[in-house]
């Protein structure tokens, strides 16, 4: 028998931050996975990032987290999207090598002290008195724990439909977890089923590319960690994407086979993602749609496989393969897998507390899919958090939980706790009030002290991230006291047919103009290389400048918006506290409370169901 101060169930996303995070804060960690070979395999799209989850990968990365170096040390396209919109939602994104991102997740976690990866299966955990202690595998292996830590994916229980024959799987080729749900069950857990897909794999060589249209990767491409050295980023070579599209012929094929939809005949029964719907579903919800984006994605410098992203599917092969067929560009389109549709178990998320530690079972965390999110981030910002908790209780430090107005972390598990979720819970940045103080280019500054603190950034590195801050601040004041003369940017202005100045200005309010950029301002006048010597040649603390100048106003009408607000926040809510004392609440509000347990007043008014005037009757009792 063999004794962990904390076991890790699975190995992907979810898994690996959290083993890694555990092990790094001194404790002796297992991480139980299926196939050491398969650590954080990119089971569906392999890419990284995009829109919010870019955000959720920078934020990994400030608190120390792994998933940004296996991101910059296996991408093959990097890009920033939404350029063209506001900073807040500007979000990086990188189309990665399969094989190589699972042998690099594989290097790094072999060099973790305290970690020991063991190829086996859960498939009971073991509790005492409401406390976990342990969990029995597969192969009749007994470990004992004082944590344990879920991130099973879509493993538990998985079911995989191509057309209506299903095939037991979490995933292509690797069988699923049976037992641990049931296990869970027994303890008192609820259970539900959701369910998620892929889209077909193409031979690379049979695609007609000369008349895609071309989506290559940023010409200067930045990394997602601060870790990665720029000097020698990008470290592989770069490829392209192409876009394409769906057709009403491609719509018509599709629909002949829907009676043979797994989905549509019921087979299935876990509810499908609302945000990333496969094909057929797009054609049933979208029917004014005469066509849908698809994107042709590289899978590997070394693969043959290309994947269609946007054409997720679970018809018959057949139907998918003559329906592709009509697809400009893949006339010629050789099939090399099917999509399919994987159902699976999850645990609606009220039956976990901020810190994602379940509230029926002390010791015991959920993290990832199991919790009802969909993507490779959410699943790996959860695994990170979950192991530092885990830890931290061990060790006797304070517990981490982020607000919603810190991290798009924070309001990851604030709505899978207040909200729970019925179906697949997707990160987007319009889930965040306070995004404008969440950006990606700010990650680091927001979070990095809690890497830290909690011993996954070292001394020297948050040195430097300080070193850099300080730098942009500095450099902020000098730009609000240096005065441009009408001599030096009248010039410039009037080849920008803007207004020209008759009397000296600050730099700052120059580059408030949503014309002028920092570096044409920064051009205007003489000695600009000396005097900013230390950021005139790194666009990247630029940009950061820029925005800081140019949104101020809105910046800090956030900030004394989420102070203001704070007041509500932390008012605190005894975790046993007896909501059937209070009159004047409505039945929802008192049954909603009393299932989720909220810490915070902030927390209770994000619950549904709970209204204003129920908030107002328990500020009032807990003040009283």
């Amino acid at each position: 028998m063999n004794n962990f101060d904390i076991i890790v169930a699975g190995g992907g996303h979810a898994g690996i931050e959290a083993s890694v995070s555990a092990a790094r804060m001194g404790l002796k960690v297992a991480l139980i996975t299926m196939d050491k070979n398969g650590l954080g395999r990119l089971s569906c799209n392999p890419a990284i990032g995009g829109s919010a989850k870019g955000h959720l990968v920078h934020e990994i990365d400030a608190l120390g987290g792994v998933m940004g170096i296996l991101a910059d040390n296996s991408g093959i396209q990097f890009r920033t999207l939404n350029k063209s919109k506001g900073p807040a939602i500007w979000a990086a994104r990188s189309q990665n090598d399969r094989k190589i991102y699972t042998l690099e997740a594989i290097d790094y976690l072999s060099k973790i002290e305290n970690l020991e990866i063991i190829e086996d299966i859960v498939t009971e955990a073991i509790e005492e008195n409401k406390q976990i202690v342990g969990v029995i595998t597969k192969k009749g292996n007994h470990f004992v724990t004082k944590s344990l830590i879920i991130a099973a994916g879509t493993f538990l229980n998985g079911v995989m439909y191509t057309g209506l024959t299903p095939s037991i799987g979490g995933r292509f080729k690797e069988e699923a977890a049976v037992g641990l749900t049931e296990s869970l069950v027994k303890m008192g857990f609820v259970s539900g089923r959701l369910k998620t897909g892929t889209p077909p794999r193409l031979h690379k060589d049979s695609i007609n590319y000369s008349i895609l249209e071309e989506q290559p990767g940023d010409e200067n491409p930045l990394p997602f960690s601060f870790k990665t050295n720029k000097s020698k980023f990008p470290f592989l070579p770069q490829l392209s994407c192409y876009l394409t599209y769906t057709n009403e012929e491609v719509h018509r094929i599709l629909e002949t086979g829907f009676d043979f939809s797994p989905m549509f005949r019921g087979l299935i029964d876990g509810v499908g993602p609302r945000y990333c719907p496969s094909i057929e579903d797009k054609i049933v919800r979208f029917n004014d749609k005469l066509k849908h984006q698809l994107f042709i994605e590289p899978e590997g410098l070394d693969s043959i496989e290309m994947y269609l992203n946007g054409f997720s599917s679970s018809l018959p092969a057949e139907i998918q393969l003559k329906a592709m067929k009509k697809i400009k560009g893949l006339e010629n389109v050789e099939m090399l897998r099917p999509g399919y549709a994987v159902e699976y178990d999850f645990f609606p998320p009220y039956q976990i507390d901020l810190n994602y530690e379940t509230k029926l079972i002390k010791g015991l965390y959920f993290a990832g899919q199991i919790n009802g999110t969909s993507g490779y981030e959410e699943a790996a910002g959860q695994g990170l958090l979950a192991g530092i908790n885990a830890a931290a209780k061990i060790l006797g430090m304070p517990e981490l939980i982020l607000k919603r107005s810190e991290a798009y972390l924070g309001v990851l598990i604030d709505d899978l706790v207040g909200k729970s979720t019925d179906e697949p819970y997707r990160m987007f940045t319009s889930r965040a009030e306070h995004r404008l103080l969440l950006r990606q280019d700010n990650a680091m500054e927001r979070l990095s002290k809690y890497g830290y603190k909690y011993g996954l950034i070292t001394k020297e590195e948050l040195n430097q991230i300080e070193e850099k801050y300080s730098l942009i601040h500095k450099t902020i004041f000098s730009l609000n006291k240096l005065k441009i003369k009408p001599n030096q940017i009248n010039n410039l202005l009037e080849t920008k047919n803007l207004s020209i100045l008759d009397n000296s200005e600050t730099a700052s309010k120059l580059i408030k103009r949503p014309e002028l950029t920092i570096s044409d301002v920064l051009s205007s006048f003489p000695n600009n290389e000396k005097k900013f010597s230390e950021i005139i040649d790194k666009p990247e603390i630029l940009e950061k400048i820029e925005i800081e100048i140019k949104y101020e106003g809105y910046i800090q009408k956030q900030q004394e918006l989420v102070e203001k607000l704070d007041k509500i926040e932390n008012v605190q809510i005894p975790h046993d506290f007896d909501y059937s004392i209070i009159k004047g609440f409505s039945t929802e509000a008192r049954q909603k409370l009393t299932k989720i347990k909220p810490r915070t007043l902030g927390q209770a008014t994000r619950i549904s169901g709970v209204t204003p005037s129920d908030i107002s009757v328990l500020f009032v009792y807990l003040k009283s």
